[in-house]
């Protein structure tokens, strides 16, 4: 089925030249879109050298940075208007492999939503502080327990949708922009009665370029999930 792999991207340009060779060499029928937030570092100068001769890959110049969500959700709606039937999540700093990529594929020939989780087999997670690794887990647990939600690894951002999915999801009411929209776009495609699978992955550490985790990014995940269950017990996300 035809693909299409986004990558956001912001000051990636120790990562963006290894990753994308690195992901269109697993599958032939691979497309990749990169969506760049005007990159300071010349990240997508750097997309664009690459671009030539080259139509599997794509770019998308944004004029600043304008956040997570919002960038998947362009580009959601890029590969709605170009008839892909699969659309992928990864980042750009290998802390997703790309040989894991020809398996959430697979998988998502006979699930709606197949999520790379760090959770479903135990916790594998490389080269991350104690402290974080204590976060990100009791995050998880904590979205499960307010919302009912199904997955172990609600927060990841390696996935893979099929177009039914973001078609049947209004992307114009999505409410989050940073970690909380992997939760609200799981969440909304769960209430809608989507076919949802986790398949265990290695989340390794970015190497290189710096984490764009904030403050604000957790408190906006810590407060959607109550917002999310309330709008489901009003019928607001059907």
């Amino acid at each position: 089925m035809k693909a299409l792999l986004i990558i956001p991207t912001y000051n990636e340009i120790e990562n963006i030249r290894r990753v994308i060779p690195a992901a269109l060499a697993q599958d032939p029928e691979l497309e990749i879109l990169v969506m760049d937030d005007n990159s300071p570092d010349g990240t997508g100068q750097a997309v664009k050298e690459m671009m030539e001769g080259n139509p599997r890959l794509h770019l998308i110049e944004r004029p600043g940075k304008l956040g997570l969500g919002s960038a998947y959700v362009a580009g959601f709606k890029y590969a709605l208007e170009r008839d892909y039937e699969l659309v992928l999540e990864m980042d750009a700093d290998f802390s997703h492999n790309p040989e894991d990529l020809p398996r959430l594929l697979k998988a998502s020939e006979k699930k709606d939503l197949v999520i790379g989780s760090r959770y479903c087999q135990g916790v594998n997670i490389v080269n991350w502080p104690f402290k974080r690794l204590l976060i990100s887990y009791f995050a998880s647990k904590y979205v499960r327990v307010i919302t009912g939600l199904p997955v172990k690894d609600p927060t990841g951002g390696f996935k893979c949708f099929h177009r039914r999915v973001l078609e049947a999801i209004n992307l114009d009411r999505i409410l989050s922009d940073g970690y909380a929209f992997q939760i609200e776009m799981n969440f909304r495609a769960w209430v809608k009665g989507f076919r949802i699978q986790e398949i265990p992955i290695v989340f390794t550490e970015r190497l290189n370029g710096v984490s764009k985790m904030s403050r604000h990014i957790v408190w906006e995940a810590a407060w959607m999930v109550w917002r999310l269950q309330i709008m489901k017990k009003l019928g607001m996300l059907k």
